[in-house]
């Protein structure tokens, strides 16, 4: 039903790709979104909780170096830990706390270097990401937006394409400078993973329908990722998955399994995922001169 459509927009969907260390640590964490190019121009959406990471990277990255710089001075005295602790407790700096971030945007251009910036929604999970001075597009072709949204009723079956389960593994931790960093070896690309979904409900506030609700979750990693048609028209964007409590249950219930008894307490939910409308997405790049397209 969908496969054709997967082809289509897998021609203009990409990855982006985070990397985290958290304090203490030399494991090096990392994740997956995922961006879709509305033109031929380097002008891509995604949503906003994933900018809002990304636009922290400087920040996070510079306060952990100054922490460092700071921690070089102390005197390793019999009131070293105490100091460390005051210190850590200026810094507000824990052991579950992200001290550096890096990204990249994978596939997106052939250019070895180049600048980014993004126009964030006021109100909905939704940013418009800006490649400046794009010159060499590594991406084919673009979104065409679903012109008549109407059709778009509970019963419809949709599809999303996105990055969950990041595999790859181009970077490391470099003990002798104490950061992360991408490298040359290793795998630098992640595949691809399509979800569909029966269209369940709309989602709206005061100002009208913002969303589509699908009967299935968006996958962490997807974020980002565009949600189509089978005819790989766009009709909105991943945005989160919400969890409704089914009710179903089960304090100290007895199951056998293997021929033993064993107890099981759980409460199941329902995770559906929660995608921006379509409307919104073009009414957001009419607003800010964008061109795209529609069918």
């Amino acid at each position: 039903m969908f496969v054709k459509a997967i082809e289509d927009v897998g021609q203009f969907t990409r990855p982006i790709h985070t990397i985290t260390r958290n304090y203490n640590e030399t494991i090096v964490n990392r994740g997956a979104a995922t961006l879709f190019f509305v033109n031929e121009n380097g002008f891509a959406v995604t949503c906003k909780h994933v900018i809002d990471l990304i636009s922290r990277r400087a920040a996070i990255n510079a306060h952990y170096e100054n922490f460092v710089r700071e921690k070089a001075t102390l005197i390793q005295d019999e009131n070293y830990n105490n100091k460390l602790t005051a210190l850590e407790n200026k810094y507000n700096i824990k052991n579950d706390i992200i001290v550096q971030l890096l990204e990249r945007f994978v596939d997106c251009t052939t250019e070895p270097t180049f600048n980014f910036r993004w126009i964030n929604h006021p109100k909905y999970d939704l940013s418009i990401l800006i490649f400046d001075n794009f010159k060499n597009p590594a991406y084919q072709s673009h979104a065409t937006f679903l012109k008549d949204t109407s059709s778009l009723k509970p019963g419809k079956f949709l599809c999303r394409l996105g990055f969950p389960f990041p595999e790859f593994s181009n970077f490391k931790y470099n003990e002798s400078s104490d950061s992360i960093e991408w490298t040359q070896a290793g795998q630098n690309t992640t595949p691809r993973f399509p979800i569909e979904g029966m269209l369940t409900r709309h989602l709206a506030d005061a100002n009208g329908i913002f969303g589509l609700e699908l009967s299935t979750p968006g996958l962490k990693g997807q974020s980002g990722g565009p949600l189509f048609n089978e005819q790989g028209l766009i009709c909105g964007m991943q945005s989160m998955t919400n969890h409704l409590h089914l009710g179903f249950d089960m304090k100290d219930f007895e199951l056998k399994t293997g021929g033993k008894p064993i107890m099981i307490t759980n409460q199941p939910f329902l995770h559906v995922g929660h995608c921006i409308h379509a409307d919104i997405i073009k009414d957001f790049l009419k607003a800010n001169n964008v061109k795209y397209y529609e069918a």
